[in-house]
Order: structure tokens, then sequence, then C-alpha cells
């Protein structure tokens, strides 16, 4: 029978193995800590985890500082004594140790607590082993998520930026980018600082945060040595990795940024189509170096910024351009109108390049009333189209049609004229147009409407309604269909009303209808201030919290109803042709007229004019006669007659022979009046004439 010991492996002299050489090979150590007395023993593989030799450890845990940073120790210390305080019997834990060489490991330790027949700790008995292996993959994995966060937060900021870039107009629009909690501050950086290359010299149009601008660095010049200056110079980008290099390159800058306590800078040119046109420079407080993804990501985004500014400094220049020319094509001044309050107001649309063609004129017009007040016509129009096409349309418009109104043609002929002008220009463009000639002697007002927005009126008491005056087709297309016999209405201005004529920029609002527009504004008007300047403020405020891309022009006229003309009363009458008894009717308003307002010495030459005037219409005409007798006050009382017929045909004046009747009518009211005129009305005229009422004795 074979011996079951001799047949087995035979086992090696020192088996089982010692404790020592066990935990040496597995890179292990142990650790005894007297609690009472603090002292921490540590054997030999335990000072190897440490990378300490014995001679540089007293037996004292505070000692182990040089390896344990501080955070770690902290963290450590915080473990411990919470096992010590809620009765555990061992912890463990991983920590990170500082190598002789300056590198970080990953270290483990675990303890058991030794306690009395109290419960009392007294002493922890442990072990540390090197955990590099074990953790170092993890570490690796963890270091590269943390990379590929910081990368794709990188990313998310130029995508961010160059997206609210799309949208930036004006240059101070970029600006507002850079700055705001989606701009580039989200790398990190404390300080941002951007400039613009005007006539060899650095203009900063961005600093931040307030108060860091470096005092005589607002404007500098290309050729100092700031690092500005230097990149665009060179074209090329600065990163400056440290405060001793930043110090050292740029001797004349550090001293005055110090207190900024800036770690690393990067200065980038900003090139758009291939030349300078300004830099920017990013501050950071808490970084040093810049790895190459860092710099090609703000190398991209100065690429991106300059295009930006490039593209916002065109538009600005647009804009000016634009609305300069516009702005010329306009009246320069309104001219003073006696017994007239005016009030004029201009807002372009903000699109740049795309200005409109709406314009507003006031044009002093001859054949005023002696009494007092004159006459004036006031346009408001609107050239199709908005660019700088629609703005020379414009000014030629405005020169013709003033030209023709000052010539002293009725207002339909005004507009007929003025439509045919356009239509004859090298243009497609066509234009609406409202021209109102008014007499401010009377407050008779004459309107005339080419597919413009109809005029509003504003009573003393605060009403205010929208006038339907009925219109003809816009200028150049009245002329191109032969539809140029425009409608005349006429309406009348009493003292204190105010006439409101507006572009569609004013009531059009985006899914809006034309009517709901209408009564919003005659809402805002009538709820507006008295006076006509406070009053156009307010519209043209409100057009611009609106916003909107029309332009917008308004014109507002008051007629005054003190220190000038006013009508003192007024009396209508409709005389029909072969009707003796209306013809008697309006004899006999005319004398009770007189005789109320204190004429009584005038009546009978009142009378005769008045009735040789309907007796002309009512004969010379096919239609009837309106007769209107007013009592006008000012700087002397007047009483004036008018009578209106549907006849374009002016009155002639004829010699009248010995034996002959006719002919005589003219040449009794020039001798009888104190001054007697015509004027065209609509589709006929009016003859009128005054006579000034002595003072009472």
């Amino acid at each position: 029978m074979v011996d079951r010991g001799a047949s087995a492996l035979s086992l090696p002299d020192d088996w089982p193995a010692h404790p020592d050489p066990i935990l040496a090979l597995n890179r292990m150590g142990s650790f005894d800590w007297d609690l009472d007395t603090g002292l921490f023993h540590m054997d030999a593989q335990a000072h190897e985890v440490f990378d300490l030799s014995p001679d540089e450890y007293d037996g004292y845990p505070s000692s182990l500082s040089v390896r344990v940073p501080r955070a770690e120790g902290h963290r450590l210390d915080a473990l411990i004594a919470q096992a010590m305080k809620d009765g555990s019997e061992n912890y463990g834990a991983y920590f990170r140790l500082r190598c002789r060489d300056g590198s970080l490991r990953w270290t483990h330790t675990q303890g058991y607590i030794r306690r009395d027949e109290t419960g009392r700790p007294r002493r922890i008995v442990g072990i540390l082993r090197d955990a590099t292996r074990e953790l170092g993959e993890l570490d690796a994995r963890q270091e590269q998520a943390a990379q590929d966060e910081a990368r794709r937060r990188q990313t998310n900021v130029v995508q961010l930026t160059t997206a609210a870039l799309a949208h930036a107009r004006t240059v101070d629009d970029v600006i507002d980018v850079l700055k705001n909690t989606h701009g580039l501050t989200h790398l990190g950086a404390t300080s941002l600082v951007v400039g613009l290359v005007e006539a060899g010299r650095i203009r900063l149009i961005a600093e931040g945060p307030a108060g860091s601008l470096v005092p005589g660095a607002r404007v500098t010049r290309i050729d100092e040595p700031y690092p500005m200056s230097e990149v665009v110079r060179t074209l090329s980008p600065r990163f400056i990795e440290s405060p001793e290099e930043f110090a050292e390159r740029y001797p004349l800058l550090w001293p005055h940024i110090t207190g900024l306590h800036i770690t690393s800078a990067a200065y980038l040119p900003l090139i758009a189509e291939a030349r300078p046109i300004g830099a920017m420079g990013l501050l950071y407080g808490d970084r040093r170096g810049f790895s190459s993804e860092d710099r090609n990501v703000l190398i991209a985004l100065g690429s991106s910024i300059a295009q930006s500014l490039m593209r916002a400094m065109l538009y600005e220049q647009d804009k000016d351009l634009a609305t300069g020319l516009q702005q010329a094509m306009l009246p320069r001044t309104i001219p003073s109108v006696p017994g007239a309050d005016v009030a004029v107001r201009y807002r372009s649309a903000s699109l740049g390049r795309d200005i409109g063609g709406d314009w507003y004129d006031l044009i002093p017009l001859p054949g005023g009333a002696p009494s007092g007040g004159g006459r004036v016509g006031a346009v408001i129009g609107d050239v199709q189209g908005h660019d700088t096409h629609a703005a020379a349309v414009m000014g030629q418009l405005r020169i013709v049609l003033r030209a023709y109104a000052a010539e002293g043609h009725t207002p339909a002929a005004v507009m007929a004229r003025a439509s045919v002008f356009l239509h004859e220009l090298d243009t497609d463009r066509f234009a609406t147009c409202l021209y109102a000639e008014a007499d401010l002697s009377t407050g008779v007002v004459q309107v005339v409407r080419a597919g413009h927005i109809d005029p509003l009126i504003r009573r003393p008491d605060g009403s205010c309604r929208r006038l339907s005056v009925e219109g003809g087709l816009p200028l150049g297309l009245s002329a191109e269909f032969g539809r140029l016999a425009y409608p005349v209405a006429t309406l009348e201005l009493d003292p204190g009303d105010t006439l409101v004529l507006c572009t569609d920029g004013l009531v059009e609002q985006p899914g809006a209808d034309l009517d709901d527009g209408m009564r919003t504004l005659t809402a805002m008007i009538a709820t507006g201030p008295d006076d006509v300047r406070d009053l156009a403020d307010r519209l043209i405020d409100v057009a611009e919290e609106r916003g909107g891309d029309d332009d917008v022009a308004l014109l507002l006229l008051r007629r005054r109803g003190l220190d000038a003309p006013r009508s003192g009363g007024r009396l209508r009458q409709h005389v029909a042709s072969g009707d003796p008894e209306a013809l008697a009717e309006a004899r006999h308003m005319i004398r009770a007229a007189v005789g109320a307002w204190g004429a009584h010495p005038l009546s009978d030459e009142i009378e005769l004019v008045a009735d040789e005037l309907i007796t002309n219409a009512l004969m010379h005409t096919e239609g009837p006669a309106i007769v209107t007798v007013r009592a006008l006050t000012g700087s002397d009382r007047r009483i004036r007659v008018e009578v209106e017929d549907s006849s374009s045909a002016l009155p002639r004046r004829r010699e009248a022979g010995e034996s002959h009747v006719s002919g005589r009518g003219l040449l009794l009211v020039d001798q009888l009046a104190d001054v007697w005129g015509v004027e065209a009305r609509g589709g006929g005229k009016v003859v009128w004439s005054e006579f000034v009422v002595p003072e009472r004795s």
C-alpha cells in the first residue's frame, strides 16, 4: 500500500509564507496608529507606498501631508472621524498621493478600529496599497470624459454664439451677443475687449467688466506695443499662457491689468474680406495655457465674429446712406402758416437699405383771403416699394406735385397732373397720395385721395373721427388706365379742429385689419395731448415702440381758434333751379343773419350782391346753388357770402351797352363788395365776396 503523504507534492520549506512577503508582493504595507500617543507606525512597504524614506518620516500623521494633498487629507480625516464616532469597526477609502516627482497616483487604505471596554477608540491597525492599476483605467476614462465634456461645452458655445450672431444687425448687437450669458464668457474669460480698425488706429468698442479699461487705451495706434495692435499688424493670434509671459511681452500693458489677476490671455485678429477690421482679447483668471483644441475653437470664433462685425458695419453704412437720401428728399423746413399750427414727423423702418418712399409736404398757396389766415396745401404720400429707388421717385414726385399746387391748379388737377408725371417716368412704381387744400380764413378744406388711407379730424373736445373720402386710383395707375377724374370732397375745419394725415405704416399691423387699425389710431388721437407737436410725438413714439418694416409719415394741421380769423357764425341754404320760394328764403336768411350779427348798415349791399351771385349761378348752370353766409372775426369783423355751383366755367366781366342789362352783375359785385373772388371746388366753383363791418361808435 502506497503512503499517501509520500505521493503528494513536496511543500516549500517556508510554507505557509510569512505575512510580510505576502504584503510586499502585492505592493501593500501595514500601519498601527496609537490614538493615545498619536504615533503612526508604518512598515517598510508602507513607506514605499507613500514614497517616503524612513528618515523623511517622524512617526506622526502630520508628516504625511507632504504626500497627501490638502483636499484629500481633509476628506480622509472626516471619514475616519465619522467611523470612530458612529461605532464602526472598520473603514476604507481611496485617495490620491503626490509622489516625489509630482505625479499623482491612486492609493487605497483599510483600517480596523480597536476599542476598550467602554467603546472608546484606542488603536487603528490597517493596510495601505497602491491602487494605480485598479483605478488607472477608471481615472483615464474620467479624464477622457472630462475632456470630451469640455470639448462639447466649447462646441456648444461656438454653436450658440454663431446662431446668435446670425441675428445681429448692428455693431452693438454683435457686442451684446459676446457679452450676454450665451456668449464667450462661457469659455471662462474674466475680461473681454473688442476694437475696430479706423484710419490706422484701433478704437475700443467694448470692454468688460466695467472699470477694466486701461487708461489711454481707448484709441491706440496699430504700431504701438499692445497685443491688439500686434495681432492686427501680423494677422496672427497671440496666446499668452502665464502672467510672467504677459509681463515680459507687453510691459506697458501689464502693470495696468494686474488688478484683474490675469493668468493667461488670447488675442485674435478679426479678419474679413482678407483685411483686418479689428481685434478681440479674452483674458482669463483661472487657467494657464491653451490646448490645440482651445486654440482652434477661439480662432474659429474669431472668424465668425469678424464676419458678423463686417456685416453689421456694412448694414449701418447702408442704413445711414439710405436714411440720408430719404431725409434729403423730404422738405428741410415746414413754412409758418398764418392761422394754423402744424406738426410733421417721419420714422424710417429699421431695415437697413430697405427704406420706403413715404413723404409729407406743406405748400403755401396764392390767393389767401385778406381777412387773415392763408391758403395751404397739405400732402401725404407713399411710393410703392422699400428701396432707394422708391425714395428717389418720391423726391421727384414731391417736387412736381408742389409745383402744380403752387401754380394755382385745382386739387383734382394737381392730382391728375402728378399721376401723368409718374406714369411718364421710367419706372414701374405707383404711389398713393392725399392732397388737402385748406383756406384757413374760412376753414374750408378740399380733399383729393388717390388710393391713400382716409384722413382723420380731431375736435377741440377731444373727439376724433375718420373722414370717409371718395377716392381715385393711385398716382401712375390712374393715368395708365385713363381714369384721371379725381372726386373732390369738401369739409370744414372749425377753430381748434385738427386735420390728421398719415401713411399706412402708422395704421397697418401684421395680421390686423385696416379698419381695426384705423379705429385704434382714432382712439389714440382722441386720448392724446391737445398740442399738435405733443400729439405728433406720441403717435410717432407708438410707431417706434411697435416697430415694423414700413416707414411712417405724419402731418397734423390745426386751425387756430385764437389770434386768427375764426368763424363767428355760419348759415347755409340750398337753392334749386326754378324754385322762387327757395330764392326768397335765401334772401330772408341773409338779411336776418346780417341783422343778427350787427351789420345793419350793410344789409342792402350784402343782399344785393348775394342775389346777383345766386342769379348768375342759376342762369348759367344747369344745377342748383348753395348759399353760405359767415361772420368772420379777427383783426376786423367781416361778412362773407359764398355761392357754390357745379360749373367749372369761371365768371367773366363783360362791357354792357347802354340798352343792355346783361353784363352789369360782376361790375355791381366789384363796386359793392370790399373784396371778391372765385375758387375751384371739386367739379364746380365758389364765387365769394366779403364786406368789412364798421366798428360801432
